[in-house]
C-alpha cells in the first residue's frame, strides 16, 4: 500500500525534482547533492597522504608549510569544472557544502592535517557580496562538519581587489597579490596550526602571499588543502 508520505514525496518531487548536480540524474539520498556514480568518478589525487606531493613542489621555498594537498584533478571541460562553477557562480552552496564535506574526508584519511582551525582564502568585500558568499567559506563549512574544528572566517581580510589572475604568468600573478591581504586578528591564530583553504590551485601564487601574512602572526604553523589542482 503507498503511504501519505510517498504521495507528498513523489508531488513534492514532481515540483521540486531532487536531482544529480553533476549527471542530472534522480538522487536517491535526499541528503546528498551528487549521485555515487558522480562521486566515485570524481578524479582524486591521492596527494593528501605523500610528502613531496606536487601540491607541496610547488610552493617548496616559496612558503614554509607542514604539508599542502588538493583532492581532485581540475580540467577544462570535465565534471570537477561543471561542479565547480555550479557552487562559485550559480549560487549552489548546497553543493559546495558537500564538496567541502568530501575534502574533510579526503584530509582526514591523512595525519598530515592535524589543524587547529580552518582558514578561507578571503574575497574582496565588493566581490562577496556581489557573488553571495565567499566560496572558499563554503568548502570550509563542509570540511569543519567532517573535521570537527573551527572556522576563522575574520581573522585575514582582502581590503583590495585584485585583476583577474586566468591570463597571468607565475611573476604577474604573484606580483597582482603582493600586499592585498592584511592580518585582522593575531591574537585569534597565534600558536595554532592553520589549514588555509581554496577552491582551486594553478600557480600558488594567491595562497602564498595569503598564507605569509598568516606566518606574521605569533608561532603559526601552516597548512594548504584546495578542493582541485588545475591540470593540463
Amino acid at each position: 500500500m503507498i503511504t501519505a508520505k510517498e504521495i507528498k514525496d513523489s508531488f513534492l518531487h514532481l515540483w521540486f525534482p531532487h536531482i544529480c548536480a553533476g549527471c542530472g540524474s534522480d538522487l536517491l539520498n535526499k541528503e546528498s547533492t551528487l549521485c555515487i556514480r558522480c562521486i566515485t568518478n570524481l578524479p582524486e589525487t591521492n596527494f593528501s597522504a605523500h610528502a613531496g606531493n606536487p601540491i607541496e613542489k610547488m610552493l617548496w621555498g616559496r612558503i614554509p608549510l607542514v604539508s599542502a594537498a588538493a583532492g581532485y584533478y581540475f580540467s577544462k571541460e570535465s565534471l570537477i569544472q561543471h561542479l565547480v562553477h555550479q557552487f562559485k557562480y550559480k549560487g549552489n552552496k548546497e553543493l559546495g557544502l558537500q564538496l567541502g564535506r568530501l575534502l574533510g574526508k579526503y584530509l582526514a584519511q591523512s595525519d598530515r592535517f592535524n589543524a587547529d582551525a580552518i582558514v578561507p582564502l578571503p574575497l574582496f568585500d565588493v566581490k562577496e557580496r556581489k557573488r553571495g558568499y565567499n566560496q572558499a567559506t563554503v568548502l570550509c563549512d563542509g570540511i569543519a562538519e567532517i573535521m570537527k574544528i573551527p572556522v576563522l572566517k575574520t581573522v585575514i581580510k582582502r581590503p583590495q581587489h585584485t585583476d583577474t589572475q586566468t591570463k597571468k604568468g607565475r611573476l604577474d600573478r604573484w606580483q597582482n597579490m603582493e600586499g592585498k591581504f592584511m592580518l585582522m586578528d593575531e591574537k585569534a591564530i597565534t600558536n595554532k596550526h592553520l589549514l588555509l583553504v581554496d577552491d582551486v590551485i594553478t600557480t600558488g601564487a594567491t595562497l602564498e602571499a595569503c598564507g605569509s601574512e598568516l606566518l606574521k602572526g605569533n608561532n603559526i604553523k601552516l597548512s594548504i588543502a584546495t578542493l582541485c589542482v588545475a591540470s593540463n
